[in-house]
Parts: C-alpha cells; sequence; structure tokens
C-alpha cells in the first residue's frame, strides 16, 4: 500500500494578516502579494501527486487552493470539496479585531501582564479557548472540546479514508492556529506554533489510525516555485 502523506497548508496572506486584525471566522481575501507567493507555492508542488484535495470553508482558504490548483499539472482533475471542519478557531466578538485588542485581554484573563510574558510560559490550548470565551462578549467562541472534535475529526477522517483507498498524497489549505493545534493533539510537548507562515506546507503521516509529524512550516516549496516561475518568465 502507498503512503498516507497529509500536505497541510495555511492559506496565503490576507488584508487581515498584513494590517493585523484577528480573522477566525470573518475572512478577507488575499493580497496581491498573498497571490505571488501562493501562486509561486502552487508552482512548487505542481509536480506532487495529490489523489485529492482540501480547504476550509473559508474564502481566503478556497482562494489559496484554486490558485495551487490552477497551478498543479493535473490540477483539473484532482476532486477538491471543502470542509467547515479544518476551519480557524473562533474569536467570538473578537474576530476581526486588531490583533491587539485578542492578545491584549487574553493574557490578563490568564492572570499574565501582557502577550510575551503569556507566551513565555506554558499555557494549554485549553487554557487558550477558555480566555476566548471569557473574553468573548457575544458569547460565539467554541468550547475547547467542539475545537477538538472538529479539528481531529476533519483531518483524521480525510487521512483514513485516502488510506483505506489505497494512500496517496492529500492537499489541505488550513489556518495558522488550526494547524498549530492540530500538532499539539499529536505532539502535546511541541510549544504553541504561532508562527506559520502563510503559504508554508506542514507534512504528516498516517498510518493505521496514527499521525506522525514529518514536517512544520516547510517554505521550500514557496522558494522551488519562486525559481520555476522566474524561469519560466525568462522563456
Amino acid at each position: 500500500m502507498t503512503e498516507t502523506k497529509l500536505y497541510i497548508i495555511r492559506h496565503g496572506k490576507t488584508m487581515f494578516n498584513t494590517i493585523g486584525r484577528t480573522q477566525g471566522w470573518s475572512d478577507t481575501p488575499l493580497t496581491t502579494e498573498g497571490e505571488q507567493v501562493i501562486q509561486q507555492l502552487g508552482a512548487g508542488l505542481k509536480a506532487v501527486p495529490f489523489k485529492e484535495a482540501y480547504s476550509s470553508d473559508s474564502g481566503r482558504a478556497m482562494q489559496t487552493a484554486r490558485i495551487i490548483l490552477q497551478e498543479h499539472t493535473e490540477g483539473e482533475k484532482i476532486p477538491y470539496r471543502t470542509d467547515k471542519r479544518i476551519r480557524e478557531w473562533c474569536f467570538g466578538s473578537l474576530d476581526g479585531g486588531y490583533d491587539g485588542e485578542l492578545w491584549g485581554v487574553v493574557p490578563r484573563i490568564l492572570a499574565f501582564n501582557n502577550y510575551e510574558e503569556m507566551m513565555s510560559k506554558t499555557i494549554s490550548y485549553r487554557d487558550l479557548a477558555n480566555a476566548i470565551i471569557a473574553a468573548d462578549t457575544a458569547d460565539w467562541a467554541e468550547p475547547y472540546e467542539k475545537i477538538r472534535e472538529r479539528v481531529w475529526s476533519g483531518f483524521e477522517d480525510m487521512a483514513h479514508q485516502r488510506e483505506k483507498a489505497g494512500g496517496g498524497n492529500v492537499m489541505a489549505v488550513s489556518h495558522g492556529l488550526t494547524i498549530s493545534f492540530l500538532l499539539s493533539l499529536i505532539d502535546d510537548s511541541l510549544p504553541m506554533q504561532m508562527g506559520l507562515d502563510n503559504g508554508s506546507v506542514t507534512t504528516l503521516i498516517y498510518k493505521n489510525g496514527t499521525f506522525t509529524i514529518d514536517k512544520i512550516n516547510d517554505v521550500s516549496y514557496i522558494e522551488n516555485g519562486k525559481k520555476e516561475l522566474e524561469h519560466r518568465n525568462l522563456l
């Protein structure tokens, strides 16, 4: 049987990423720079034989997936669908606000003076989810167990179904905190990975119900794709 491998991609850089606003379930399109980097990523991934492709149902993730598939040599033949389970975390009433609002109030709820002090300590994703709920005045933010169930089942289902079908590579476009959280569910010794780059690729191997982390925040596909596009433009 062929190895089952997930290529989990953080969406391209968006308007809110650029101006420092929290997205969560709110949404903005990719910037021109964001589109360019994802085109480079697509060129770098164009020869990877994907059996299928997924993205969250957020516009920025769907836009990212479409650009990658447009660059892929078999892009028109790769089945693509969306899955709302691999969305970003919901930040409730703080969705759409400046990052400083979210990361100003959450550390204080957890009894830290500021974001830097909070991140220098060991806090759990459960602590983070509970603090977001406490900060949310609209009662929209999700409880930890709900986030855990949807994120795990979303990625585990796509890997399990691919393994049952004979294995192969799966592309999945998701979001920074969601990807970091998934990694923590696989390896709880990892620190909070808040800094995954837009367009970075995190690869996981799946076998008999177990994920193994291969690479985290891999930007080599972007770098290789940039060279490919530069060469193409010279022809």
